[in-house]
């Protein structure tokens, strides 16, 4: 989708540091944080929301789940309360699927 931020960040037309990045998803920092952790976990593929996902998107959800593992152990998230929130319909403010994992205090609602 052209005009689509997370496209264009993906594309790198956006900078924006990337915290990690496979063939699959990157993942950065969330630019309104609503918690002390908040890590943004972003398909490559462009899915608009969760209504889209089709039954070959099985290998994607494996691999960001995969990765949310990762990034709770290589920031010790373990024996602390972390969140992984995946919202859809209007309260998905950019219709790019994402997945949000948040830690430590919460600042705001998600």
């Amino acid at each position: 989708m052209s005009d689509c931020i997370f496209c264009k960040i993906i594309k790198k037309e956006i900078p924006k540091e990337f915290i990690y990045e496979s063939e699959e998803v990157v993942v950065f920092e969330d630019i309104s944080p609503s918690a002390d952790f908040h890590l943004l976990i972003v398909p490559k593929k462009h899915i608009g929301g969760i209504k889209d996902l089709t039954d070959s998107d099985g290998s994607l959800l494996t691999e960001v789940y995969r990765v949310v593992n990762k990034l709770v152990v290589d920031n010790n998230l373990g024996n602390d309360l972390y969140r992984i929130m995946l919202n859809g319909g209007k309260a998905q403010h950019i219709p790019h699927l994402h997945f949000h994992l948040l830690g430590g205090q919460w600042k705001r609602a998600v």
